[in-house]
């Protein structure tokens, strides 16, 4: 028998208590600046680097060819004035010619950036499943579902923004304007320093002023819209109890009530935009003038001819649309920050319980808890608990609700860790056991079945996909369900509709305990699995029990004492403790 922990230092005990309770509060959003959410998501765009230099690239040689569109005609002009000797037919040739290779770049610029943004999209929702099943199911009991939904679906889909819309204009926004401020810099370098500043104003300043007003209602419309998600999914789950209860009229004014409040958060934003939109327009204008007059001012002074004055002002006024593009991201962008921001919450989140890959594999022989305790966040559950559950036995647990017994189950199941003391399966400290290899020892049914929208035959293969029908059908009948599945018209075949909800709750609950029939493990783990079922049911599913002791071992967690009847030991559970 391996030692309990050591229990000598308290002070150490309790403090490393305390911290492991404080980890368990982790689901609190983190602060994060508008930059590090901005690096962190590019970050994720490392695997198509190539596709994003070719975005920009085109990008680029696009918005070149659109200013020089213009800055053509002026010296188309400046021909027709006898102000320069270039061959006016030449520069309408290039025009036309940038006019249509301006087309097929801007097309393929978006293409790449929208296939970025697509295959990010995938990865980044891949990911966030994968982080999902291994906070499972410890770091994701009691929190929003709803909310949870908002981040897979809308959160990630409103990232195509930034994939699609955000990277490669900035980059192509900050080549443009070096270029363009070094090519009027060429006739005066005071034109130059002047482009450069207005470039800044536009594309850092305006931006940068409109997101400081608007990342407070960003993150707040974000939370709020995934708040409502959640209330909307409550209200369709309980929509019967709305109706039997007379409360559908008050739970529609609460809908619409916050519906009402995320619109007035949309409308600010909104209205945020438009107004940095206007403010954006305007100081375009008062720079085009400055760089009308600065340049008539060199004219005059004879540091630039008429050609330079004119060909400057031309290039200022068609060169903005690059960092026009980063102004109107200024408010638009706080949404997309707050749901990127709500996205690496879940990619950044540590699980509870981390996956054992190299650990040993267990054959079953026994269980054992010694002296464990476990809490959940301020709150003491069990207190130094311990028990043992011998192989080929039938352990019964008992205590009033809230006392810790579907606790004991998700410790010996390792959904939680201890937080003193330890978990043992075959004389092995639970935390080095390999977790495909104590998840094929153990089977558990909890006390409320989670069904799929699917058939009957598919939700009770899920303990076992390579099951034949001949064997869902022989743990169907350990379940005491057989018998009604071949009352319905489409036998194993018929769908359960979405959580099961076509079916009772017993119904439901022996489907549960057929699982764990199918998946065959020698430690089985039950709580409350008769608790919605009459005596002749349960008489067959306790039966089935007795009978598997020869090569099961059994936890069975009831307040039934007809329940308890097959138990050769029991133990109560009462204020966190064994007795």
């Amino acid at each position: 028998m391996k030692p309990a922990v050591d229990i000598n230092n308290e002070k150490n005990r309790n403090s490393d208590l305390n911290s492991k309770k404080k980890g368990r509060d982790g689901n609190s959003p983190k602060v994060r600046s508008g930059f590090t959410v901005c690096m962190k998501l590019i970050g994720l765009v490392k695997p198509l680097t190539g596709f994003m230099v070719g975005a920009v690239t085109m990008g680029l040689a696009g918005h070149l060819c659109a200013s020089f569109i213009t800055i053509f005609a002026g010296y188309a002009l400046l021909s027709y004035l006898g102000c320069n000797s270039l061959n006016v037919a030449v520069i309408f040739t290039c025009m036309v010619l940038f006019a249509l290779v301006r087309a097929g770049l801007r097309y393929a610029e978006q293409g790449c950036n929208h296939f970025i943004a697509f295959k990010l999209l995938a990865f980044i929702r891949d990911k966030v499943f994968g982080v999902l099943r291994q906070l499972a199911p410890a770091k994701l009991e009691g929190r929003d579902k709803g909310d949870l939904i908002a981040v897979l679906t809308a959160d990630i889909e409103l990232l195509e923004v930034f994939y699609a819309h955000t990277i490669s204009p900035i980059c192509i926004a900050v080549i443009v304007s070096v270029v363009m401020a070094c090519f009027m810099g060429s006739y005066a370098p005071a034109l130059g320093l002047y482009a450069a500043l207005a470039y800044a104003v536009i594309g850092i300043g305006i931006p940068v002023a409109a997101a400081r007003g608007a990342r407070k209602s960003g993150e707040s419309f974000r939370a709020e819209f995934g708040a409502l998600n959640g209330f909307v999914l409550d209200s369709l789950r309980g929509v019967r109890e709305s109706l039997q209860y007379n409360g559908g009229a008050h739970r529609l004014a609460q809908i619409n009530q916050r519906t009402d409040a995320l619109a007035g958060q949309e409308r600010r934003l909104k209205e945020a935009g438009g107004t940095a939109q206007a403010v954006t327009g305007a100081i375009i204008q008062l720079l085009d003038a400055g760089m009308l007059a600065l340049a008539g001012s060199l004219f005059m002074a004879g540091v630039i001819g008429f050609d330079g004055a004119l060909v400057s002002v031309v290039a200022l006024m068609s060169s903005f649309g690059p960092v026009i593009a980063l102004a109107n991201l200024g408010t638009g962008l706080q949404s997309t920050f707050a749901a990127g921001n709500r996205v690496l919450d879940i990619l950044d989140e540590q699980p509870a319980v981390r996956e054992v890959t190299d650990g040993r594999d267990i054959v079953f022989r026994g269980a054992d808890a010694r002296r464990v305790t476990f809490g959940y966040s301020d709150s003491e559950i069990l207190k130094e608990v311990s028990l043992h559950i011998p192989e080929h036995g039938i352990v019964g647990i008992t205590g009033r609700s809230g006392s810790g017994k579907s606790t004991l189950l998700k410790l010996l199941m390792r959904f939680w860790d201890t937080d003193l003391g330890r978990v043992e399966i075959s004389g092995e400290n639970i935390k080095g056991i390999n977790t495909a290899s104590l998840r094929a020892a153990e089977s558990f049914v909890e006390q409320d079945t989670v069904l799929f929208h699917d058939s009957i035959e598919e939700n009770v293969k899920i303990a076992n996909r390579n099951a034949t029908h001949e064997q869902v059908v022989a743990a169907c009948r350990k379940a005491s369900i057989h018998d009604f599945i071949m009352t319905l018209p489409q036998g194993y075949n018929t769908p359960v509709g979405e959580l099961g909800d076509t079916l009772s709750g017993g119904e439901r609950q022996r489907l549960g305990v057929a699982r764990a029939f199918l998946h065959d493990a020698p430690f089985i783990l039950l709580d409350e699995p008769t608790s919605n079922l009459d005596s002749l049911n349960e008489a067959v599913i306790l039966r089935s029990l007795a009978e598997a002791r020869a090569s099961k071992t059994v936890v069975l967690v009831s307040h039934r004492a007809s329940t308890m009847r097959i138990a050769d030991t029991t133990y109560s559970v009462e204020n966190g403790r064994m007795s």
